[in-house]
């Protein structure tokens, strides 16, 4: 485990909540000299605390209304060509493997209902060693806005 500091910290905490911040806007905004906050964050580079700086898209706005957490239980020997077809089905962006009462958990996002039906019943029901599946519709999302706050 990498050895990190409350300033790793603030830093980690102000660029998981707005990853295109420059260096001179954070080093003002945490109060420490801009020098110090890019040698840090290529630090955390290099110690892969960062692994990618990244954007988030509004799915909403891309017209993605609808958006599920499927729990499937398969064929454990067919694990890896279920995965290789999920990956094809439009609208999967995450597949989990967990533990629990299902063996995997699938992130697809649809336009609306009707889409989410089809590749419910007509994509992922149809892959060859699905046994089961569940479906949980998201209705509403709340996250935490920065979730590496120095302890105190």
């Amino acid at each position: 485990m990498a050895k990190v500091d409350e300033l790793d910290l603030k830093i980690l905490s102000e660029l998981s909540a707005d990853a295109s911040i420059s260096v001179p806007k954070l080093s003002e905004k945490i109060k420490v000299n801009s020098s110090v906050v890019y040698s840090r964050i290529k630090r955390l580079v290099k110690k892969r605390l960062i692994e990618r700086f990244t954007i988030v898209v509004n799915d909403q706005e891309l017209g993605y209304q609808v958006k599920a957490l499927i729990g499937l239980n398969m064929d454990s020997k067919k694990r890896d060509s279920i995965i290789d077809a999920l990956f094809e089905i439009r609208g999967v962006r995450e597949i989990a493997e967990v533990t629990g009462r299902f063996d995997i958990l699938v992130t697809v996002y649809a336009r609306e209902l009707g889409e989410m039906h089809v590749i419910v019943s007509d994509s992922i029901g149809k892959i060859d060693g699905v046994i089961s599946s569940e479906s949980f519709l998201e209705m509403k999302t709340r996250e935490k806005a920065m979730p590496y706050m120095p302890s105190k």
